[in-house]
C-alpha cells in the first residue's frame, strides 16, 4: 500500500472525519493504523496561505477515518540532520 498513490484505495470511501487526530471508534493513534493514504491531489489552502491535506487511516479496529494534516499533533521525533547540527547523536 502506497500512502502517496494517486488513486484512493476503496476503504477510504467509508472513512469518517475524526475531529481529534485518533480513531473516533477506539481512540488508537494514527501510528497504529494498518493502512494510510494521503490525498495529495486536492490540497486546501488555509487563510494563512498554507496547504493542508486529508490524511486517511484504516484502523486495526476496522474503522476508516480521516483528519486534516494540519490537525496532526506535533511529534517528539527529531530529524537526523537536526540532531547533528546541534552536536547531538555523534
Amino acid at each position: 500500500m502506497d500512502a502517496f498513490a494517486p488513486i484512493p484505495p476503496e476503504w477510504t470511501n467509508q472513512a469518517i472525519h475524526a475531529y481529534e487526530f485518533c480513531c473516533p471508534k477506539c481512540r488508537s493513534s494514527s501510528l497504529d493504523a494498518l493502512r494510510v493514504w494521503i490525498n495529495r491531489r486536492s490540497p486546501v489552502s488555509t487563510p494563512e496561505h498554507r496547504r493542508k491535506w486529508q490524511e486517511f487511516y484504516h484502523c486495526q479496529c476496522g474503522c476508516a477515518w480521516w483528519a486534516w494534516s494540519s490537525d496532526r499533533p506535533p511529534t517528539d521525533l527529531k530529524r537526523e540532520g537536526d540532531r547533528k547540527s546541534r552536536g547531538e547523536g555523534e
